[in-house]
């Protein structure tokens, strides 16, 4: 979300990212609120940045019924080190290298969300998608009784 305002916006520092990444967080759920019923959104981000209740309030208004949340993790290390092979390759605005001993501290304390059924996803390895994609049809059929495809 926040890339097409990083190629336009020059010299964002880590307070105005900080702007963007809420405005951004805001946005999902705004194109999520506007769609028509029944749309279904795979929301790539992790909420953590903020509080569950601004969270719950999103989810609220935007009218989600449904939801279930993939906890992809590694260990923090792995985290840090991932982030610092691909800073060099973000827009400018992003945090650079500077970031990753915090990244690393808030993947110590990262948690699932926890408003819907969550899975947790080991991405040191290999993803079985096919379990993945199960579960979540497993998911929404106990939800709402219907068969998910």
């Amino acid at each position: 979300m926040k890339n097409p305002f990083l190629e336009v916006i020059q010299g964002v520092d880590r307070n105005f990212n900080r702007v963007l990444g809420r405005a951004s967080y805001k946005s999902i759920f705004s194109i999520i609120e506007e769609s028509a019923p029944g749309s279904t959104f795979i929301v790539d981000a992790w909420f953590g940045f903020q509080s569950m209740d601004i969270l719950r309030d999103h989810v609220a208004r935007a009218a989600i019924t449904d939801v279930v949340e993939l906890w992809c993790h590694a260990p923090p290390e792995t985290v840090g080190e991932r982030y610092g092979n691909r800073a060099g390759k973000r827009l400018p605005g992003h945090p650079g290298l500077a970031y990753v001993a915090e990244l690393i501290e808030l993947a110590r304390e990262a948690q699932p969300c926890g408003i819907g059924p969550v899975l947790h996803v080991d991405t040191t390895g290999p993803v079985e998608m096919e379990q993945v994609l199960d579960w979540i049809r497993t998911s929404f059929e106990h939800k709402s009784g219907a068969v998910a495809n």
